[in-house]
């Protein structure tokens, strides 16, 4: 008799076999670049379910740290010789401790003054990357080095294009990424995050320290975000301040939202939507975000949920 699979196994089952037999619909190539760009996406949304759909906050301002991730690719290897790769892991380490160091006085506030002051933070990181042109090359964007993994593969005997690559490689970090979150949601600290997310006053009755658990999920959630941008960095090798702009936090966050930002799963459907739908509503010309925006305002309103769990939810109540 088959042991019935946990929530967590579930879930990691269904998006890895949702990546792997996807290629198989694509008409073209095209279709594998789209693919790799949800899988990026997804990764920075994710984080967005450790910080918003455990602990309960929002942030409007995650694309800095996404820009910090990206830029980190194209500026120390040409500044301080590092390999691409490395480069991508110092942009996390980056991106950590300067959430822990914003993170500890803003995570204080509550409701629209800790949107307010995390969008604060955003905009600060988009305009040094803009303004500063000596360093990041300004408005028109950096060159990323190409990170030769896909040499190391020929020489290995495994020659893959550029869109298999990248579609193969972001697709297997996101699947890392949605493992990690969900061990994290089925541990003991997951626990405490959301705890956090039903009432701060009854976490911290039971024992749960409510600031270093808030300041925890917003590091963690920094570090994906900024991991998400390396790998846009090195996929596109260029990269521009668009990155770390306002409207790419609002992107972030509403592809969670759409999803379902209390489930790893719901979260990446949404970023799968909101990357691929643009693609799909090209036929309407002008009239794309019109529709996309009623879209939107649909979902929220017959699904407050995100899609994915609401639709689970009416599959049970019918069962």
């Amino acid at each position: 008799m088959m042991k019935k699979l946990s929530p967590k196994h579930a879930t990691l089952l269904v998006l890895a076999i949702l990546i792997a037999v996807a290629p198989l619909f694509f008409p073209s190539s095209y279709y594998l670049r789209v693919g790799s760009l949800i899988f990026v996406n997804g990764l920075a949304v994710v984080g967005i379910v450790v910080l918003t759909g455990f602990v309960g906050q929002i942030s409007l301002g995650h694309a800095g740290f996404l820009g910090i991730g990206a830029y980190a690719c194209a500026l120390a290897p040409k500044y301080l010789g590092l390999p691409v790769l490395p480069s991508a892991l110092l942009g996390a380490v980056i991106s950590g401790l300067l959430a822990w160091v914003v993170g500890r006085p803003i995570l204080r506030l509550r409701g629209y003054y800790l949107s307010v002051a995390t969008l604060g933070f955003g905009v600060l990181v988009a305009m040094v990357l803009t303004n500063e042109a000596w360093l990041t090359g300004g408005p028109d964007g950096i060159a990323v080095q190409d990170p030769g993994m896909r040499a190391a593969l020929k020489d290995m005997g495994l020659s893959l294009n550029n869109a298999e690559f990248w579609y193969a490689f972001n697709g297997i970090m996101l699947v890392l990424g949605a493992w990690v979150a969900l061990n994290l949601q089925y541990s003991a600290t997951g626990r405490a995050l959301r705890a956090l997310h039903g009432s701060e006053v009854a976490a911290r009755t039971v024992g749960v320290d409510v600031a270093r658990f808030k300041l925890r999920g917003f590091v963690i959630s920094a570090i994906y975000a900024s991991l998400a941008g390396s790998l846009l960095a090195m996929q596109n090798r260029f990269i521009t301040p668009d990155a770390a702009s306002f409207m790419h936090s609002v992107e972030i966050v509403t592809m969670a939202v759409l999803g379902g930002a209390g489930s790893v799963l719901g979260a990446i459907f949404g970023a799968a939507v909101l990357t691929a739908l643009p693609q799909v509503l090209t036929f309407f010309q002008e009239y794309e975000q019109i529709v996309l925006g009623l879209i939107m305002m649909l979902v929220m309103i017959f699904l407050r949920g995100g899609v994915l769990p609401s639709l689970a939810r009416i599959i049970r109540g019918r069962g």
